[in-house]
């Protein structure tokens, strides 16, 4: 008795504890090859391509301006007007583009169903599946409303005019180094590149509408 107590004794101290949870099973480490990397696309799509828009689009808007009128006013007016109709345009884009790729599936669904004979089976969970365009377009507006604000955020506070324009040059380079990274590790594809696709691209963007609408109007047409 004596030696079988030290025994339990013995095992009783050096025990393992193994942690049950409460549905009885453990749990499984995440694995990161189920990662549906479409549906992250759909929504990096979306809002890459708004805030890119956005920045790029307004900043030029507003070096535009800023090539003919020194004015703060000017440009801060014309950045609100393109932040605002370029939501509302990439809004109702991103709408009606999802919205037909979600009518296109849809129908293949019900092909599919019907060549398979599953009529009577539940739907939602392929219906889950497909993109939203409601929150396409949601998710397009805001990120073209974020980009939109940098170059706006930027000029407000400056008064002397060259030296705004260099400021907003450089937020707005800036800002596209970020967007373009954190698109780059969500997407799992090169940073760098990626970095310096979307820096340059900017840059010709703002050069070209600079210089055209310097020239315009310096022809004072």
């Amino acid at each position: 008795m004596a030696n079988l107590g030290a025994r339990m004794n013995g095992i009783s101290s050096n025990q393992v504890e193994i942690p049950i949870h409460s549905d009885g099973m453990e749990p499984k480490p995440r694995d990161e090859s189920n990662i549906d990397y479409s549906q992250r696309a759909q929504w990096l799509r979306a809002a890459v391509l708004g805030a890119n828009d956005g920045l790029v689009s307004v900043a030029s808007l507003m070096m535009g301006v800023g090539a003919v009128k020194k004015d703060i006013s000017a440009m801060l007016i014309a950045g609100f007007a393109g932040l605002v109709a370029g939501a509302c345009s990439m809004a109702i884009g991103e709408f009606v583009s999802v919205y037909t790729q979600y009518d296109i599936e849809m129908t293949q669904l019900k092909r599919e169903r019907e060549a398979n004979n599953n009529g009577g089976v539940d739907e939602e969970p392929e219906r889950e599946k497909l993109p939203n365009p409601f929150q396409a377009a949601l998710a397009s507006a805001l990120a073209f409303s974020i980009g939109a604000l940098v170059p706006m955020l930027a000029a407000v506070f400056i008064r002397n005019h060259k030296i705004r324009m260099g400021v907003i040059g450089a937020a707005v380079s800036l800002a596209l180094l970020v967007f373009g990274g954190v698109g780059a590790v969500l997407g799992k594809t090169p940073v760098m590149r990626s970095c310096l696709r979307v820096l340059i691209g900017g840059w010709i963007a703002m050069a070209i509408t600079f210089g055209l609408t310097k020239l315009i109007g310096s022809a004072e047409l």
